[in-house]
């Protein structure tokens, strides 16, 4: 089992050579991620709660805003820093990226249009975070499996971050058709991941990063997940032979380096 352990220390980063996109029934196909990492300000001596000011911030100006397909906050849970806050929006195109922030600033005003009022919202906004935080941008990637089911308080997602290698003689298109057959005889057949959304870098500090996020429903469920991938692993590819051949047509794709986080979700703070 070592080939496949080691695969799923890398996690499928043979998508560096493919851009395909993914759609969504009726909807545009998501082409961007924008993720702000933000940090809550432990000095913040304010009796507002953190929940409801951006929950009307969301109501007022997020839900109004036609170029946001979709936002998301995800708080810490088992990250490196416990003040983490990831603010994560999604677009249909790089332009709309560049719209979103100006038709923020015409709806603010809209919401609150009496200026004193609107800087004090905006103050107290603010002052739930630090002055530091970082901003990256990723690339959708195809091969997703779409969210089905309802977010609860209990739910999570685990974001598992690898590094891409970049191996000679590489034939086009191999990797997406692998990804593929993993994907569609394990991720989606796996009850325990209710979605799984791949994308990478396109923007930011590390041109080498492959993100994947697993929305679940419980910490209880993540435990359980690597047993039902192996279980499915080991029904998909029973011969040990094969198994190992599909296995070690990825392993040169990737460094072996990776890390891994899981944020709550907050449901009422979503788009």
């Amino acid at each position: 089992m070592k080939t496949t352990n080691r695969f799923f220390t890398a996690l499928l980063v043979m998508l560096l050579f493919s851009s395909f996109t993914f759609s969504q029934e009726n909807r545009p196909n998501p082409k961007y991620y924008t993720v702000t990492t933000l940090h809550f300000n432990l000095d913040n001596d304010s009796d507002a709660n953190w929940v409801d000011v951006e929950k009307e911030y969301l109501d007022k100006v997020t839900m109004k805003n036609e170029y946001i397909m979709g936002v998301g906050f995800y708080t810490h849970l088992y990250t490196s820093n416990s003040t983490d806050v990831k603010y994560v929006q999604v677009f249909d195109s790089w332009e709309a990226i560049d719209k979103a922030s100006a038709r923020n600033t015409e709806l603010e005003k809209e919401a609150w249009p009496d200026e004193k009022a609107r800087e004090e919202f905006l103050k107290t906004q603010s002052n739930f975070y630090t002055h530091k935080h970082s901003d990256e941008i990723y690339s959708v990637l195809s091969n997703s499996k779409p969210f089905s089911g309802e977010l609860t308080d209990n739910s999570i997602v685990y974001v598992r971050t690898s590094h891409f290698s970049y191996p000679e003689n590489t034939v086009q298109g191999e990797l997406f058709k692998l990804h593929t057959e993993f994907v569609d005889n394990v991720y989606k057949k796996n009850d325990l991941i209710k979605a799984y959304y791949p994308h990478r870098h396109f923007w930011g500090h590390n041109s080498t990063e492959f993100l994947e996020a697993f929305f679940l429903d419980s910490m209880d469920d993540l435990s359980k997940l690597s047993d039902k991938n192996r279980e499915l692993i080991m029904a998909h590819w029973a011969d040990s032979e094969a198994r190992k051949t599909f296995f070690q047509s990825y392993n040169k794709y990737f460094t072996g380096v990776h890390g891994d986080e899981i944020y709550s979700v907050i449901p009422s703070l979503r788009k």
